[in-house]
């Protein structure tokens, strides 16, 4: 990867991850299609999208897990929009999902429109390691990745038990700045 495709805040501090692989930025027109799922369920793009992104994937990770939702989001959505991307991406790309390496165990409010200091403040103490994973390169799913606090978050969780490489996979990210 070059330093073209990395932030100066990357570069000053770098993630916790060794890849992220992503479709695109959140624009036009991946931002709607995340956000139909998401917010109404609308799923009849979901394959064709992780088909896209596991041909992204040069080495794919031999565990997969997702970003568990809280259980009453999960009651109110009905699903957990990450755990349908993994799990496809896993059939995809011919490797093992496994939804119970972490549990969310606090109701923090969206994420949406909040900075990345809000983000962090509302995350502290959302996660815990559920299940230790049987392999030292594990991927975690989430449908966009915005300041990154959450799959840091997790991350930090999976270094903390001995996992050795760490891949993100999601449909879009924060895009990045643009130069003036």
């Amino acid at each position: 990867m070059s330093t073209d495709s990395i932030c100066g805040e990357c570069l000053s501090e770098p993630p916790p991850w060794q890849r992220l692989y992503t479709l695109g930025d959140y624009d036009f027109p991946l931002s709607r299609e995340v956000q139909r799922f998401k917010d109404h369920g609308e799923s009849w793009h979901v394959k064709a999208l992780t088909e896209q992104l596991a041909q992204r994937i040069t080495t794919p990770a031999p565990i997969i897990t997702s970003v568990p939702l809280h259980w009453q989001r999960y009651l109110r959505r009905g699903f957990n929009q990450s755990d349908v991307l993994a799990r496809h991406l896993a059939k995809q790309l011919q490797t093992n999902f496994d939804a119970k390496v972490f549990r969310r165990v606090k109701l923090a409010q969206s994420q949406r429109g909040n900075t990345k200091t809000s983000r962090e403040q509302n995350l502290k103490g959302a996660f815990i390691l559920n299940k230790q994973p049987h392999s030292s390169h594990v991927a975690i799913v989430d449908d966009v990745v915005t300041t990154g606090s959450t799959v840091r978050q997790l991350c930090h969780l999976l270094l903390e038990v001995g996992v050795e490489s760490i891949d993100i996979y999601c449909i879009c990210r924060t895009p990045a700045p643009r130069s003036l």
